[in-house]
């Protein structure tokens, strides 16, 4: 089924005050009531009309329908959320007397993008009075308790901060469009991509019924140092060819401070060694795995070319013999 836009059928904003939407749906109901409009589609547009206006003049029927979001488009396909139409409202038929122009006729049912949101019922009774045909013929009976939709949101941490726990302060949207604040405690150890629950700070539930979750799901802000392979650290290390060669002691940093690290004599670029418990911690606690990287010297002076003279001609070194050159 298509998108109702109910904003756009009243011609208002999606922050419009309810003012603002009475005004809007009674000139237009006078421009298109059936009884005295001249227009082609009087009687499809004033239905319109009066099914927008009777979700957006109610503030829960209201708050029910933004909770679908502000990216829709009318006209855009629509999947309802689940659960859609059993947590809102059902509405029966019933005179409901109001002032205007026409007879006391029966008008239509609601459309099924109406009726998926707020459950199915009746069509119009008698309006009675001189009342006008539309959606004010109908009354409301509230559904019981619901549980209102849980939310989505992402939270982006340092390394440090996963490394040590933090806490953290988030703007979220209100289902009437403001904002909210809520404080956040981020657990040591958590790793990227896990979704942190938050009970009962999600959307407010309907008639009672309780909030539904917010669920944080935690991303890395990029490191200078490290990279987060689950709960492993991994980290480049660089080393002259000499202590690639002949074997050192290094200094290494983690997220822990700097420990020493022992690098094999004949190591190659690439070579990988793992200190142990260094990465995120939890159960189990990760490690931090360091790949090391030759770094060769520049020959930018007479002395620096004439020591790799040197080793050219007391090196006899090849190590591209295995590829047949």
């Amino acid at each position: 089924m298509d998108f109702k836009d109910y904003y756009a059928t009243l011609g208002v904003s999606r922050e419009a005050s309810a003012d603002e939407i009475k005004r809007a749906y009674r000139k237009l109901a006078r421009k298109y009531h059936p009884d005295v409009s001249k227009e082609s589609d009087a009687e499809a547009r004033f239905k319109e009309l009066g099914e927008a206006y009777e979700v957006l003049k109610d503030p829960e029927k209201r708050t029910a329908y933004d909770q679908l979001g502000a990216n829709w488009k009318a006209g855009q396909e629509f999947r309802p959320p689940p659960g859609a139409g059993a947590r809102g409202f059902r509405y029966s038929s019933g005179g409901s007397p109001g002032g205007g122009p026409g007879g006391g006729e029966q008008f239509g049912e609601f459309s099924d993008f109406f009726e998926t949101l707020f459950g199915r019922g009746g069509q119009a009774g008698d309006m009675g009075g001189g009342g006008p045909r539309g959606a004010q013929g109908f009354h409301f009976r509230q559904a019981g308790p619901s549980r209102g939709e849980d939310q989505q949101a992402r939270v982006q941490i340092s390394l440090e901060d996963a490394f040590r726990g933090a806490s953290r302060t988030l703007e979220l949207r209100a289902p009437d469009g403001g904002r909210r604040s809520i404080r956040v405690a981020i657990p040591r150890g958590v790793t990227e991509g896990q979704r942190i629950r938050l009970a009962g700070q999600g959307l407010p539930g309907f008639n009672g019924g309780p909030a539904g979750d917010l669920f944080l799901e935690v991303t890395f802000e990029p490191h200078p140092l490290f990279e987060a392979e689950g709960r492993n650290l991994l980290l480049t290390l660089p080393v002259t060819p000499w202590e690639a060669a002949l074997g050192a002691t290094l200094g290494v940093p983690t997220l822990g401070g700097r420990v020493d690290l022992k690098i094999p004599a004949g190591s190659q670029s690439g070579r990988r060694l793992r200190l142990k418990g260094r990465g995120l911690p939890g159960s189990p606690v990760g490690d931090q795995i360091v790949t090391l990287r030759i770094d060769t010297p520049p020959a930018d002076s007479p002395e620096a070319r004439g020591v790799y003279e040197e080793m050219r001609s007391k090196l006899p070194f090849n190590p591209r013999k295995d590829m047949g050159g």
